[in-house]
């Protein structure tokens, strides 16, 4: 059961971390290159597809990380990993989520397209972080 609960973990937390890349690389720089109306219109787009994939993956590590921390005996770490996974989630919530909905008034700024890209290094790092925890709990669990 440990087992399976420890893969389930390190897939969703890699899957995050590879969403959060694309996000990084892809997705955040490309907003500058569109004009302010057609930018408006794409947002609505992306936000409501890309939230059905982040969504149940966020969902599902802070359930999970909250229950590792009940069963797990591995206790500074399971906090650890909690801690990590509850930060990505206020980082999101006073970050991103007020710019996102300025994007989505159309009362954004450049300086907020600026502000995704150098902002979110905060949550690549934190991601990443946190797929390393569970890949040393992972790798733990076996040897």
């Amino acid at each position: 059961m440990m087992e399976t609960l420890y893969l389930c973990q390190l897939l969703i937390d890699f899957g995050l971390v590879i969403l959060i890349f694309m996000v990084q690389l892809t997705i955040y720089p490309s907003f500058r290159f569109y004009e302010k109306e057609n930018l408006v219109r794409w947002h609505q787009q992306y936000t409501g597809a890309i939230a059905m994939v982040v969504a149940p993956l966020m969902l599902s590590q802070l359930a999970l990380a909250f229950y590792m921390l009940i069963v797990t005996q591995q206790y500074f770490i399971a906090c650890f990993h909690l801690l990590l996974v509850l930060a990505t989630w206020v980082s999101t919530a006073v970050q991103f989520v007020p710019i996102h909905n300025r994007i989505g008034k159309n009362e954004h700024r450049d300086e907020d397209l600026k502000h995704l890209v150098q902002r979110n290094w905060l949550r690549v790092m934190l991601w990443s972080v946190i797929f390393i925890v569970s890949l040393v709990q992972y790798v733990r669990l076996h040897y």
